[in-house]
């Protein structure tokens, strides 16, 4: 969805208050994915030579736990509330996805905010132990014992830097 920021400022109804779905699932966010459209609320309030906008959406993540490999589902909460005045428009460093023409691309500001909600690692829960090294099931359900640090072979060329430790 794209907002015309200018001509809001200068002659639009306020508040203005847009509900629409947004489609993630082509986005890639560290591994995982919003599979189902994500409900967005937009609302631009004109104020005394400012725009008051707010950017409110609840997404569905879904992705693989990077220790188990199990599925996982979390919500993303996005909550994002900006003011912009009239000097942001010709602001080169200004954050929001914004051309200069003040045309806020109102779909990539949600995909940034998402991007920074969603974990980098994504786990089943905080305590999972992963897969077993030797069998390859879930360290929890396994019953292997897993081979002494010693008995694992040493690199030769690396002897030196045991001898530093003691």
């Amino acid at each position: 969805m794209l907002f015309d920021l200018r001509k809001f400022l200068s002659a639009g109804v306020s508040p203005t208050v847009k509900r629409f779905n947004a489609d993630l699932s082509g986005v890639d966010y560290f591994g995982a994915k919003v599979a189902a459209p994500v409900e967005v609320t937009f609302t631009a309030q004109r104020l005394e030579g400012e725009v008051d906008l707010r950017l409110e959406a609840v997404a569905t993540i879904s992705g693989e736990c990077a220790r188990c490999l199990d599925p996982v589902t979390q919500q993303c909460n996005v909550d994002s509330h900006w003011i912009v005045r009239e000097r942001d428009f010709d602001d080169e460093d200004f954050e929001l996805p914004m051309d200069g023409n003040g045309i806020l691309d109102v779909d990539a500001w949600l995909n940034q905010e998402i991007s920074l909600e969603v974990p980098p690692v994504l786990l089943c829960s905080s305590d999972c132990l992963g897969l077993c090294p030797v069998c390859g099931k879930k360290r929890q359900d396994c019953t292997c014992q897993e081979p002494a640090e010693s008995s694992a072979p040493v690199d030769e060329r690396l002897s030196i830097l045991k001898s530093l430790l003691n």
